[in-house]
């Protein structure tokens, strides 16, 4: 579908072209855009292959797990079903720590084994827990401390102050942490009075 979408836009633009005598013009940005597409992927990948880097060192020294155990008194009362001591705790919490830390590629290994265990412990294997749920929404909300991708991005067009938007992202992030932690509370009280025996 969204192919078909592209297509559309596509075919469109060069329509509107054509009827106007402005070929030429839609050539010459096609070949601009796609020279910028490769130099933005080339300037990311230093970016990631930095950050990939960075998180490594983090997890061999231990800040991450230890991130992880300083947040757990916080994070662990939102999933009452998951024991403390469980693997899927441990590997939530790094998760978390590692998003907060703005790794996201370290924190998608331990979002995936997270969500591997949560499973483990779901009754309902054709349907997603309430812990399931409530992880998703704190990795959508995306609280973070650190916006590296984004300072990376910002750095990549030419910004003089490309981190000046941490306070921002902070208030930002945090702010749909809590709506959407709001809203899974709200769904999943209405859910339970539909159904009092789920879990």
């Amino acid at each position: 579908m969204l192919n078909l979408v592209w297509l559309g836009l596509i075919l469109s633009g060069v329509v509107v072209a054509a009827l106007r005598g402005q070929v030429d013009a839609v050539t010459d940005v096609a070949i601009r855009s796609a020279s910028a597409a490769v130099e933005t992927a080339v300037a990311l990948a230093g970016v990631m292959i930095l950050w990939l880097g960075l998180s490594r060192i983090a997890e061999r020294a231990g800040l991450i797990e230890a991130l992880g155990r300083v947040m757990r008194p916080l994070v662990g009362p939102l999933f009452p079903g998951v024991p403390p001591d469980h693997p899927a705790m441990g590997a939530m919490m790094m998760n978390l720590g590692a998003n907060l830390l703005g790794l996201g590629s370290a924190a998608t290994p331990f979002g995936l084994r997270a969500m591997k265990e949560l499973q483990a412990l779901n009754p309902e294997k054709s349907r997603a827990s309430d812990a399931m749920i409530t992880f998703l929404v704190l990795n959508t909300g995306g609280f973070s401390l650190v916006p590296a991708m984004m300072i990376g991005l910002r750095a990549q067009a030419g910004s003089r102050h490309p981190a000046e938007i941490v306070g921002a992202t902070l208030v930002v992030s945090l702010a749909a942490t809590l709506a959407g932690l709001s809203a899974d509370a709200a769904f999943r009280s209405r859910e339970r009075r539909k159904s009092p025996r789920r879990p």
